[in-house]
């Protein structure tokens, strides 16, 4: 008894487990999956609770009917196929098509069971027992159940996967189990351990099932549900497997006549019968289906050989050799017709050094499941190259398997665009020069040559050459963008031919460009190919517009030394920013301090926008006076930066803004705040007008003329107490564009001054195009006046030429008494300098303004100069009033520089013949 209470807790617990995990499987899957594991965790309960049953019941003699136990076996069979039947439903392999050959392998595997049972199992207790048949079957009816079973769940368990397989071979461990129990229950006692073991490993591979489906399906919302997989092939694994069946059940039956055996039970005869006929039902099906084959593959060969007639891609078909058997119409459009190419080999068309590479193709496309590509040249019958790209793959054709068939698409138009493409990606396509991209990719190589010499043998010097056309900007703005673009064509020709040939000449973008020197004998040389390159661009005009246009050019020279490629064209563009820092029209060679220039501005720049955005920069202003009545008419307002608790000199960063940019803003913020003083001085009863100096870049910025009314109207200062002072070689670069806005600001009633006159070479053209207002007599010019008598005629010129066109007239950089009486000898009315005030904050201008001046100007305590610095009001060398940081040396700014007593302060800047008007502004240089 204690055995059976251990087989049937055994049992129930395996049945129980089994039944969860395939229940628990199916939360996984979607409804049809979900339904079919359902199922078979029903049949496993089923079956556990009919072998926990049997186990009770069993040795008590009642073998001789069927029970409650059978009852609950034999419905789990009915679950068992339902439940392979939903798994099927999400199969992938093929189907069975017809219903002729399913019915065929089921017969044919349920009888070759069935005879394997009995010739094994089932035969001997039959005779052992003596039993009717009738009785017999009844007492078998579980192995049988299940053979029948098996046979009609075959097509089942081939699509349903892996899942599917398994509970099939499940079931058939449990039908082996069984059988071997037939005897034992025909004799009503208990069935052997064998037996019991056997069904308890077939509950096990039946809970398995959960486990072995690969590719599972998620129920969790949002997420896509997923079929699983029979198998690669699950209607060979069902066609095979009966066959193997009757291949046994053969050969059983053969050993078992040897053995001395008669065939004549009945079960073994209808068996066999059912068999064989199920047998030869199948071979017709198979017959009928080669026949459909055969018929279908000569379909698909005359289906095929249309469509290559039709399509405009040639298609051959080679045998194993590579000789041509089937060339497409196709090939006409290469000059040859599909006769001329055949039975000629594939080798004869392929361009030579395509063959090697084509042969690896074929080969592996010949041995592999998939189709080889590879581009070729093929060609033509006149004798060119074609370039097409090639599919290679094997042709399944009934009479020769192992042909090939070649698809070929004609690509030359692809090719042609790719290098057209290739060639615009590194090549400039006004001037035809290779771009930056190219030079770029042509350093590194270069460098890697000299890297890679042999030790002792002294490489080749490498060096980069920068090339920037100074006053080209000019060019745009004066004869357009079309005859510029002309002039760089030219001017590529030039730098073309004044470089060696095995050098490189790059177009760098815009008006610069790039020499990359590979192979020169030492630096100096280098250095002569840049002075060459410099002559070819000053030598002669260019000829552009029905004009003849003079330029030079600012050069930087880089030698390489074995940095990185980016270094070596970086130092040349640094050498060349040098050149032209420095007037342009020059050669500079790289010097390790110059990159440390540039990352010093680059930081300076940084930290000038942090403080123009935090509005840490400060304004100062000049007094500008009029000489015969000792009156302040006007101040220029002055930009103050101190970086670190330290003064910045103007020239530093005020060189910086213009070159990142940032004098916009900055000039933007000086008038705001400038204009903004004046009205509170002119509402405080002083009618003094500002001065704001504006750069060329700020001048020529779009919406310049908009911007300065728009400040203007913002603070409320009216337009006649703003000048905008415009230095005189700004005036010359900008042209046009400058002058107009300018003009529109003039028209509303701004007044404009020309800042260092007489340095610009182009002054009277300026004055005549321009009706300026004011003039500013350079600095260098006052500073001469009693020690050069030149410099003396030419002031002299200057303020004669002001008086003769109504213009007035103030002399900038007055440092001592004697430039004081010499200008007011020569007429010159106006002017400022240390020996008049230097720069002061507002209230400095209101003490001043307000304490009065005496009787004439008698000139400052000092002496005109102050503690060290240059005596010009800026310390910029050019004393043109540009932006100073922090107050000059040697007092405070705001201490008045003039002798207590003055006349009142005046409200107008006087001309010849002028009544007093709004005094003049003062421009803050940012520049």
């Amino acid at each position: 008894m204690s055995l059976a209470i251990l087989a049937g807790v055994a049992g129930a617990l395996v049945a129980a487990v089994a039944a969860a995990g395939l229940w628990r499987e199916s939360v996984r899957h979607i409804s049809s999956a979900r339904s079919g594991y359902r199922a078979l965790a029903v049949a496993a309960l089923l079956w556990g609770a009919g072998f926990v049953a049997q186990e009770a019941v069993a040795g008590t003699g009642a073998g001789g009917s069927l029970t409650f136990a059978d009852l609950l076996t034999l419905l789990a069979l009915p679950a068992f196929a339902v439940g392979l039947a939903g798994l099927a439903r999400v199969g992938r392999t093929t189907r069975y098509d017809r219903p002729a050959a399913w019915l065929a392998d089921a017969c044919l595997l349920a009888t070759s069971l069935f005879i394997i049972d009995w010739v094994t199992v089932f035969g001997a207790e039959y005779r052992r027992t003596g039993e009717s048949a009738g009785a017999f079957a009844l007492q078998a009816i579980h192995p049988i159940a299940d053979l029948l079973v098996l046979g009609v769940t075959l097509a089942f368990a081939a699509r349903a996967g892996r899942a599917g397989r398994t509970a099939f071979v499940a079931l058939l461990v449990i039908t082996l189990g069984e059988s071997l129990g037939v005897g034992a229950q025909a004799s009503g006692v208990r069935p052997g351990v064998g037996a019991v073991i056997i069904q308890l490993a077939g509950f096990c591979l039946l809970g398995a099932a959960a486990l072995a489906e690969a590719d599972r399906e998620s129920s969790s919302p949002g997420r896509p549900a997923r079929t699983g997989r029979a198998g690669p092939d699950g209607l060979s694994w069902a066609t095979l497997g009966p066959a193997l069946a009757a291949a046994v059940a053969a050969a059983v039956m053969i050993v078992w006549s040897l053995d001395g055996q008669s065939f004549a039970e009945p079960a073994v005869v209808v068996c066999g019968g059912i068999a064989a006929l199920a047998l030869v039902v199948r071979i017709a099906d198979l017959l009928g289906r080669e026949h459909a084959a055969s018929e279908l593959s000569e379909e698909s060969e005359h289906r095929f050989r249309e469509l290559a007639d039709r399509t405009s891609d040639v298609v051959l078909i080679c045998d194993r050799d590579g000789v041509i058997r089937y060339a497409s119409p196709a090939v006409c459009d290469y000059g040859y017709t599909p006769a001329e190419l055949a039975d000629r080999s594939l080798s004869e068309l392929v361009h030579p050094e395509d063959r090697a590479p084509g042969v690896r193709i074929v080969r592996a496309a010949r041995s592999g499941p998939h189709p080889g590509r590879f581009p070729c040249r093929i060609r033509s019958s006149d004798g060119t190259w074609r370039h097409v790209e090639a599919t290679v793959s094997r042709h399944h054709e009934r009479s020769d398997p192992g042909q090939l068939l070649i698809t070929a698409r004609d690509i030359s138009d692809q090719v042609a665009l790719r290098r057209q493409v290739t060639y615009l990606t590194f090549h400039d396509g006004l001037t035809g020069l290779p771009n930056r991209a190219y030079i770029e990719d042509r350093a590194k190589d270069a460098i890697d040559r000299a890297a890679s010499a042999e030790p002792g043998r002294r490489p080749a010097q490498a060096g980069a050459i920068f090339i920037d056309l100074d006053g080209f900007t000019g060019v745009n703005d004066s004869v357009g963008h079309a005859a510029g673009d002309l002039l760089l064509a030219q001017a590529a020709r030039r730098l073309r031919a004044a470089v060696p040939p095995e050098d490189t000449v790059a177009r760098w973008g815009g008006d610069e460009f790039a020499v990359l020197v590979e192979s020169a004998a030492s630096a100096p040389e280098i250095v002569d190919i840049a002075d060459s390159l410099a002559g070819a661009i000053a030598g002669e005009p260019f000829h552009v517009a029905d004009r003849e246009i003079s330029l030079t050019a600012s050069i930087g020279v880089a030698f390489a030394d074995g940095g990185a490629p980016g270094h070596l064209l970086r130092n040349a563009d640094v050498a060349m920013s040098r050149a032209k820092d420095s007037g342009g029209g020059r050669v500079e060679v790289f010097a390790a301090h110059m990159h440390a220039d540039v990352l010093r501005r680059l930081e300076m720049a940084s930290d000038l926008r942090a403080a123009i955005t935090a509005g840490k920069l400060s304004l100062q202003y000049q007094p500008v006076v009029e000489f015969a009545t000792s009156r302040v008419i006007g101040v220029e307002a002055l930009v103050r930066w101190s970086r670190g608790g330290q003064p910045v000199p103007p020239t530093e960063f005020l060189g910086v803004a213009e070159y990142s940019g940032l004098v916009v803003s900055l000039g933007e913020k000086v008038l705001r705040e400038a204009c903004a003083q004046a009205v509170a001085w002119r509402d405080s009863g002083w009618a003094i007008g500002v001065s704001v100096n504006f750069s060329l870049r700020q001048v020529t910025a779009g919406g310049f003329a908009a911007s300065v009314l728009a400040v203007l109207d913002e603070t409320g200062l009216p337009p006649s107490a703003l000048t905008l002072e415009v230095a005189e070689r700004v005036l010359i670069e900008g042209a046009d564009p400058m002058a107009e806005g300018l003009a529109e600001l003039r028209r509303h009633g701004a007044r404009l001054a020309i800042d260092d006159f007489g340095t610009g070479y182009a002054s009277l053209a300026y004055l005549r195009q321009l009706a300026v207002d004011v003039i500013k007599i350079d600095p260098s010019f006052v500073a001469g006046l009693g020690d050069d008598a030149t410099l003396a005629m030419l002031t002299r010129t200057i303020i004669q030429v002001g008086h003769d066109l109504g213009i007035e007239v103030v002399a900038e950089g007055i440092e001592r008494p004697e430039h004081l009486e010499l200008l007011r000898e020569m007429g010159c009315g106006l002017g400022q300098g240390y020996l008049i005030a230097k720069p002061m904050d507002a209230r400095g201008i209101e003490a001043l303004v307000g304490s009065g001046w005496p009787d004439g100007i008698a000139g400052r305590r000092d002496g005109g100069r102050h503690d060290g610095d240059d005596g010009r009001r800026d310390g910029d060398g050019d004393g043109d009033g540009h932006v100073m940081a922090g107050p000059p040396a040697g007092g405070p700014a705001s201490e008045p520089e003039f002798a207590p007593d003055a006349g009142p302060p005046c409200d107008a800047a006087l001309g010849p013949g002028q009544a007093p008007a709004p005094a003049s502004p003062v421009i803050a240089p940012v520049q």
